[in-house]
């Protein structure tokens, strides 16, 4: 397995994961994503002004995995922290150690990068990637709320 930065030439099979990841966080018919956001975020991985960067992960030419994470500053460290914002494998790849993977990269380039903090969230019912998420990491102990405009 391949972890890599994403290539524009991966956009086709990017995209296939990108909308199972939003299938699963239920994004779909009256509530999916606007297509300008994907494109957008797509387009952003390929900007060095900005700070959200995409990996693969890659076996004989096939996309099984993807991750996205973002710097950015806080007012309780120097560096710059990291959000690691999506994590997504294709389901035929589950269980092999993809997840840990892309999550191991990111942990290695935050480390590089920096970064002090490198956190996530998930829904409290997803008990599957809760499993793997206690083995790399520790559990915050916060509670999540948002407003959306």
């Amino acid at each position: 397995m391949n972890i890599r930065p994403v290539q524009l030439q991966d956009f086709d099979q990017w995209k296939v994961l990108w909308d199972g990841y939003n299938a699963f966080y239920e994004r779909v018919g009256p509530t999916a994503l606007p297509e300008n956001i994907t494109q957008t975020t797509w387009q952003r991985f390929f900007d060095t002004y900005e700070p959200v960067h995409a990996l693969v992960a890659e076996v004989d030419g096939q996309l099984l995995g993807l991750v996205h994470y973002l710097y950015h500053r806080s007012t309780t460290s120097i560096g710059p922290n990291c959000y690691l914002q999506d994590l997504f494998t294709a389901e035929a790849a589950r269980g092999k150690g993809v997840g840990r993977a892309l999550i191991d990269a990111v942990i290695d380039i935050s480390k590089a990068a920096g970064c002090g903090r490198l956190y996530w969230h998930t829904r409290e019912s997803n008990v599957t990637a809760q499993r793997l998420y206690n083995q790399v990491a520790e559990g915050g102990g916060v509670m999540v709320y948002r407003k959306i405009f």
